[in-house]
């Protein structure tokens, strides 16, 4: 078995077919599990179970806010550029996230009415850390990206004019970048594996005012208050961990897809390298920016349309993870019909080593 998930978890391997339907066949077994473990521990409480399809679509509806989307396919891209065919960038994010919602529902569950006098204070604390770090590394990430795709749009316009194609000029660990690029690059190398993404997703899921999850932790709570056993309460967080990681892997595994279509031929690469690397920067700024905003209009109590329209912007981030997907898919087809329309595909590359 442990031989089984290191060869689906591992970033090298070339089997990317075998381990695709190998991390489908753990979700889909773990989604079962999770939905039997319902069954037999509501069996005596059959109203429980529309609860617990409540929670399970928390977890399919959390994974499409837009800081999950922004992060898990600006990673996959970074791996994707050093070599990498990662499986896993989702399912480890989802994890990590949905490790600080179980142990919110355990201490919910636990300790109910004395918990509620108290999660106002830690649901700002909270919501302080994980807003603050995923505005962060979000932003920090388009940063890394601007370096990037200047880098790749000057190596473009060498190509296309009849230069060589170096290769080491589309990896920041290699190359030399510039003083921004040395200086970031030890923050770059820190996603170096699809587990990487576990502390990560810890640290976003440190804000666990979103709306669903506490949602979620208020369940756990109602029912703990209710007399319902702890085990049986761990059902919630069980079914929503389930299907958030469902939605995020696929996500990551999307965008892998994606990447691997531009790794075929030098100029394709250089040239999807490019408009994706765009998306990438347009997508962490606005999401990075907005959850910034958002931040400083309700540390500061701050008001008019423009604060306002910030706010409804945050409280609204599912819809803004859905027009983040609908970006990168846009590109996508974009960069495909254009690099045709144009003929790039034709234009001879000369190898640097050549």
């Amino acid at each position: 078995m442990l031989k089984f998930l290191a060869r689906i978890f591992d970033d090298r391997c070339a089997n990317l077919r075998g381990r695709i339907i190998g991390i489908y066949a753990l979700l889909l077994a773990a989604n079962a599990a999770a939905w039997i473990w319902a069954f037999i521990a509501f069996s005596d409480y059959p109203i429980l179970l529309g609860t617990a399809l409540l929670a399970y679509g928390f977890g399919l509806r959390h994974a499409v806010d837009a800081d999950h989307i922004a992060a898990i396919d600006n990673v996959t891209r970074k791996l994707v550029q050093e070599g990498r065919r990662p499986v896993g960038v989702g399912l480890f994010f989802s994890l990590g996230h949905s490790t600080v919602v179980v142990l919110a529902s355990i201490a919910a569950a636990l300790a109910a009415s004395a918990l509620q006098r108290h999660v106002e204070a830690l649901r700002d604390l909270g919501g302080l850390l994980g807003t603050g770090i995923s505005a962060f590394f979000l932003l920090a990430i388009a940063i890394l990206n601007m370096v990037i795709l200047l880098g790749t749009y000057r190596t473009f316009r060498r190509v296309r004019a009849g230069g060589a194609f170096e290769e080491a000029d589309l990896d920041l660990l290699t190359s030399h970048g510039g003083l921004l690029a040395r200086l970031l690059r030890p923050f770059f190398r820190m996603m170096s594996r699809s587990w990487h993404m576990y502390p990560l997703g810890f640290l976003f899921g440190l804000g666990f005012d979103t709306a669903t999850e506490v949602a979620l932790i208020g369940l756990s709570a109602t029912e703990g208050a209710h007399g319902l056993p702890v085990w049986s309460i761990l059902v919630f967080p069980a079914l929503f961990t389930a299907g958030m990681s469902l939605v995020d892997t696929t996500d990551g595994i999307l965008m892998l897809g994606a990447y691997g279509w531009a790794l075929i031929k030098p100029m394709r690469k250089l040239y999807y390298n490019m408009t994706i690397t765009f998306a990438s920067v347009v997508v962490a700024v606005l999401v990075g920016g907005i959850e910034l905003l958002g931040l400083v209009g309700d540390r500061l109590a701050l008001s008019g349309r423009f604060w306002d329209a910030i706010g409804a912007l945050t409280d609204n981030f599912g819809s803004l993870g859905y027009l983040i997907i609908a970006i990168f898919a846009l590109s996508w087809i974009a960069s495909i019909l254009f690099y045709r329309i144009r003929n790039y595909g034709s234009l001879p590359v000369k190898d640097a080593a050549g």
